[in-house]
């Protein structure tokens, strides 16, 4: 009786909840990825966009009034969202609506975190929740929200911000580091310290923020408005409005730990090239952390209606064949071998060519005799008969191609000289 009584309690509180997606980051770190999407926008797994993770989560956790800010270059994240993320029952009240940068309550676009959401005021107040979830829309990772919502009820906070327990060495200079007390209030917050301050009794770890906030909705009213009238504030949440409310309100943590074991669950910042390369390898493993096969918390997407994958040819040096691949609808390898590679839908491998340890992204062709290893294709891209990629670093660059501190290749169509006006 009690377990029902509490799911009862979060539902409940779910459905008193409206989420509102940050999705208008440029995502600057990485590189040419981003030059004609926002990074939420950006492919991940083979078949989804960085944006489906948050989404999905929210969907997951009973949570079905959602709205996405957008901004930078957001039309193929528009077009996505509208492509797989329609199909909600508008009469019962539910919707994933796009919230873009219109200049609603000023001439400005949005100035930061918190001014996204003061711009769109008289949209959540139309809605009247009682709970506003603000997320961060560019990570990789599974939550149930439903849970940090009771604990935030648990906790008579005004605030809950979600974290995670880091080395100290990572979170420097890269995540809003919080101090709590032995209740998990918040009692100090610093936005991307060179030197964070570390949990008590754990010395080398400390409490980096995800990004993600749990609000009492009259409480995120009063202060993005008091946000708003100061003149010297940046209007965001880690650098101005937290700071100043810990002090005098109720503001706690909610460690994020995965439910069986206790441990920090998975949870992955795919902002740099070499961080988005590694989170997608790792999908490869036997047992990967994240677990895309789960049908009790499935990842929701839109995917066109595509063949199946098909791998042709078996002679003894035209053999298509893939070892620790995934391999998505649409794609046909032809004569050609993948050794740990991640292809997105329609890609196109040659034959007598050798793909590893790379991410290819949709609609790729990839010619005869070309060697690729440790590298990033972008979608689009054509790449020519006889190209070796990732092998010579030095020839990489003189091609025009990125290559990172740890030694993956972007290669884009514009740095092949090719067209690159169709729907990114």
């Amino acid at each position: 009786m009690e377990t029902q009584t509490h799911h009862r309690f979060v539902s409940l509180l779910t459905r008193k909840t409206i989420a509102l997606v940050l999705a208008g980051g440029r995502g600057s770190r990485l590189y040419e990825l981003t030059s004609w999407r926002a990074k939420p926008a950006v492919p991940f797994g083979g078949k989804f966009r960085i944006i489906d993770f948050p989404l999905s989560n929210t969907i997951n956790s009973g949570i079905r009034r959602i709205g996405v800010l957008t901004q930078y270059k957001a039309h193929s994240l528009v077009a996505h969202l509208s492509l797989g993320w329609s199909g909600f029952k508008s009469e019962l009240g539910e919707f994933v609506e796009v919230l873009p940068a219109s200049q609603r309550v000023a001439n400005d676009w949005y100035q930061g975190t918190a001014d996204a959401i003061y711009q769109n005021l008289d949209i959540i107040r139309n809605h009247r929740p009682d709970y506003v979830l603000v997320l961060s829309g560019d990570h990789i990772y599974k939550m149930d929200y439903g849970t940090m919502l009771a604990y935030h009820t648990d906790c008579s906070a005004d605030m809950t911000i979600s974290c995670l327990e880091v080395p100290a060495e990572e979170a420097a200079g890269a995540f809003g580091v919080i101090e709590v007390n032995e209740d998990g209030r918040v009692i100090g917050f610093e936005e991307k310290p060179e030197q964070p301050k570390c949990i008590p009794g754990q010395p080398g770890i400390c409490l980096a923020s995800m990004g993600n906030y749990i609000f009492n909705t009259q409480f995120l009213y009063d202060q993005l408005i008091l946000d708003a009238d100061s003149e010297e504030s940046e209007h965001d949440f880690g650098r101005n409005i937290i700071p100043k409310i810990i002090t005098d309100h109720n503001i706690f943590a909610f460690p994020f730990r995965d439910q069986r074991t206790g441990k920090r669950a998975y949870w992955r910042d795919v902002g740099t090239l070499d961080a988005f390369w590694e989170a997608n390898m790792e999908l490869l493993s036997v047992t990967p952390e994240l677990n895309l096969y789960d049908a009790d918390w499935p990842i929701l997407t839109y995917q066109g209606q595509l063949p199946p994958a098909k791998f042709v040819f078996n002679d003894d040096d035209r053999r298509g064949m893939a070892v620790d691949s995934m391999v998505s609808g649409g794609c046909v390898v032809s004569g050609a071998k993948l050794d740990r590679a991640l292809l997105f839908s329609n890609v196109k491998v040659k034959s007598y060519t050798h793909v590893e340890k790379s991410v290819v992204l949709p609609s790729v062709t990839i010619g005869r005799h070309v060697r690729i290893s440790k590298a990033i294709i972008d979608r689009g891209c054509n790449i020519p008969e006889g190209m070796i990629i990732g092998e010579d670093h030095e020839q990489d660059r003189q091609h025009g191609f990125r290559v990172t501190g740890k030694g993956v290749v972007l290669v884009t169509p514009d740095m092949l000289k090719q067209s690159t006006h169709f729907t990114r």
